[in-house]
């Protein structure tokens, strides 16, 4: 009698995805739904199908070196060697600065951490930025301004269930996050968007504004509480400065004039205002909509000027938040990867805060460079005189993802020399002169910060293939052959955590009490956190905000507008977003059949009187231009959308890539770009050689 097959043991993991980070089981590829707060059992379509990636035959399982024009396997050590010789030759010849690096969102937070140490210390380069400039950087910069510190949820997600009223903004998690959706049941929903998305449809008042009109919409909405005696003066008074300066704009934006510029009746303004006051127990809730715009800092700052009104944060069963897009975009711009950081979110051009991180890295403080070019900065310099001449990505896909991304894919060909460390060969690591195969969620362990600022263990499940190594060996091993002494940059995620732990104390992002151990043993800890024997703080600002006066800020705002506008030769306004299947730059969600089936190809979103004027029927190609290039898109008709709007999902290569429209007009503060909205026109595709 055969033998039985020994029992396969299941891992207790979270999902790859998005910053909910969904507790899951890994049994080989098995997924099985956790009962995790977050989620509470429950996946979206991605989760489900996340194992697939594990075994996809498009999986990178060798280093990648370009030999006459071609991608050719290569050796780990010829890789590796390669890549360190080149970036010593052209800083000798060119300066530290002239190489780049460009991280990501998804990394963990040992990742980021130590690809920030590596930039800074191996390199000596102030060139480093991430892709979660692209998503979380607006909401960052307002939640420091108002509150002294930047949690995107300052409480628990699970709180939201006794929510009676939900001020949502620019979100569309019924698509994005569906599990988060059961956390909003109970609320009375107010949604704010210009598409009718399924989100909208759950909402008990759907708020449709004009693109780029938020900031607006949020002034009528604060004018109207005001004026309707619904001011929470007591709070105002005990807990924030400043009201008394915004007042001076805010006066002047009845809600009838916010009407006239954003199509929002002054009615419905007065009943969201009315809605939010009446609710014992209130949230709102931002999100990229609101947020990637070019003055994206000032309309979440609109929004939270709301909530102080009504006496929403830093209350127990109230508050204000925002949600966090991937998966570590809230850690990952904790640790050091941003152009202006230190870990524990200390700023790098602090000289306190430079002498105690050096103190930590061995180094002296002046060793360490100053603040960097942001992410469109730093990639749009890439191959000009004072620009970066090499570049090292990891988990970022920017020929893709960036705005104007025509303009990137030529800039980042141009380079002398560029290396990509990622799983798959994503549109990035294909214009690569060094591949560096690397393994991914489920053969690696690492932790991740939610949207809720918890710190989650992902733990590996399973072995990776042959030929794949972490992010973290990779940067061990080429900072060894930087010159950089053994251990100074270790290959192991808990003595990466370890060393975070220490780097991080004290800082505003504090992780010194968190150890792999209490998180293996299910803590649920809530930055920051700074002492073993501390429980972690899943409720911030209920004492005090960070300010030095504990007093939370009025930011003075107004409305300014899109950076662009429609004129005769570009009519519509286009806008951005994601849908249910696909993920980021959609490398990975591609290659899985299941959702490419669903959603396999790059389509716009348009009104049928608005596709019947461009000649164009349903499902037709169309060429949808802007000043910055042009995309190919299936057309869909969608009766509820603004005839003046069309709308992209951002998850497509080549010729269906939305970014090739996309503004890269940058927030002042934030240095985020406008992706939400820019002029085009719509065309068929035959119209256009």
């Amino acid at each position: 009698m055969p033998l039985a097959a020994p029992a396969r043991t299941a891992v207790d993991t979270h999902c790859p995805y998005c910053a909910l980070q969904c507790g899951m089981s890994l049994d080989g590829t098995r997924v099985t739904p956790r009962d995790f707060p977050v989620n509470a059992g429950g996946l979206c379509q991605k989760g489900w199908t996340s194992g697939e990636l594990l075994t996809s035959p498009s999986r990178l399982t060798t280093p990648l070196i370009r030999v006459d024009g071609e991608l050719r396997p290569a050796t780990w050590e010829q890789a590796l060697d390669l890549v360190a010789r080149r970036l010593t030759e052209i800083r000798v010849a060119s300066g530290a600065d002239s190489v780049a690096v460009f991280g990501g969102g998804g990394l963990t937070n040992e990742k980021a951490y130590l690809l920030g140490k590596f930039a800074r210390v191996a390199l000596g380069t102030a060139q480093i930025d991430y892709n979660g400039r692209f998503c979380m950087s607006s909401a960052a910069a307002a939640g420091i301004k108002a509150f002294g510190a930047d949690r995107g949820m300052p409480f628990p997600v699970t709180d939201l269930a006794d929510a009676d009223a939900v001020l949502l903004i620019g979100a569309n998690p019924a698509e994005t996050m569906p599990p988060f959706i059961q956390h909003l049941r109970g609320a009375d929903l107010i949604v704010v968007d210009p598409r009718r998305t399924p989100t909208a449809e759950l909402a008990g008042l759907h708020l449709a504004p004009a693109p780029g009109t938020d900031l607006a919409l949020a002034l009528g909405i604060l004018h109207a509480v005001v004026a309707d005696g619904l001011l929470d003066e007591s709070y105002v008074d005990k807990r924030t400065n400043g009201f008394g300066e915004l007042w001076r704009t805010v006066a002047a934006w009845w809600p009838e004039r916010a009407e006239q510029v954003t199509g929002v009746s002054a009615a419905d303004q007065r009943r969201a205002a009315a809605k939010l006051a009446a609710a014992r127990n209130a949230y709102i809730l931002t999100a990229r909509g609101t947020e990637q715009h070019a003055n994206g800092t000032a309309m979440v700052n609109s929004w939270i000027n709301l909530a102080l009104a009504l006496g929403l944060p830093g209350r127990e069963g109230s508050g204000f938040g925002c949600l966090t897009g991937q998966g570590n975009g809230q850690g990952g711009r904790e640790h050091g990867q941003k152009a202006d950081q230190l870990p524990g979110y200390r700023k790098i051009d602090d000289s306190a805060a430079r002498e105690y991180v050096a103190g930590v890295w061995g180094v002296p403080p002046e060793s360490l460079p100053g603040p960097g070019r942001s992410a469109v900065e730093l990639l749009q310099a890439l191959g000009t005189d004072d620009g970066p001449s090499a570049l090292m990505v990891f988990g970022s896909n920017p020929v893709v993802s960036a705005p104007g991304a025509g303009n990137i894919q030529r800039k980042v060909s141009s380079l002398d020399f560029l290396v990509v460390s990622d799983l798959v060969l994503s549109e990035t690591a294909a214009l690569a002169d060094v591949v560096l195969p690397v393994t991914q969620w489920a053969e690696e362990d690492g932790t991740m910060t939610n949207l809720e600022g918890r710190i989650l263990l992902r733990r590996k499940a399973i072995d990776p293939p042959s030929g794949a190594k972490t992010d973290l060996y990779v940067l061990s091993e080429l900072a060894r052959r930087l010159g950089q002494p053994d251990g100074r940059f270790p290959d192991d995620a808990e003595t990466v955590f370890t060393e975070l732990r220490q780097a991080s104390k004290g800082g505003v992002a504090d992780y010194s009490g968190i150890t792999y151990d209490r998180l293996r043993a299910g803590e649920a800890l809530y930055w920051p956190v700074p002492a073993e024997t501390h429980p972690g703080t899943p409720r911030m600002f209920l004492d005090a905000f960070a300010h030095p006066d504990g007093r939370a800020r009025f930011v003075p705002v107004d409305h300014v507008g899109p950076a662009e506008l429609p004129d005769a030769e570009f009519p519509l306004q286009a806008t951005t977003g994601r849908v249910l299947q696909h993920y980021q730059s959609g490398a990975q969600t591609r290659l899985v059949k299941e959702l490419n089936d669903v959603v396999g190809e790059a389509f716009v979103e348009v009104h049928p009187d608005t596709a019947a004027h461009a000649g164009l029927a349903e499902g037709d190609l169309a060429v949808v231009r802007s000043r910055r290039g042009k995309t190919l898109a299936r057309v869909r008709y969608v009766p509820s959308l603004r005839p003046d709007l069309v709308f992209l999902p951002f998850h497509f290569p080549g010729e269906g890539r939305a970014n090739l429209l996309t503004n890269p007009a940058l927030d002042p503060t934030s240095r985020m770009p406008e992706f939400k909205v820019c002029a085009v026109a719509l065309t068929p595709a035959e119209v256009v050689a």
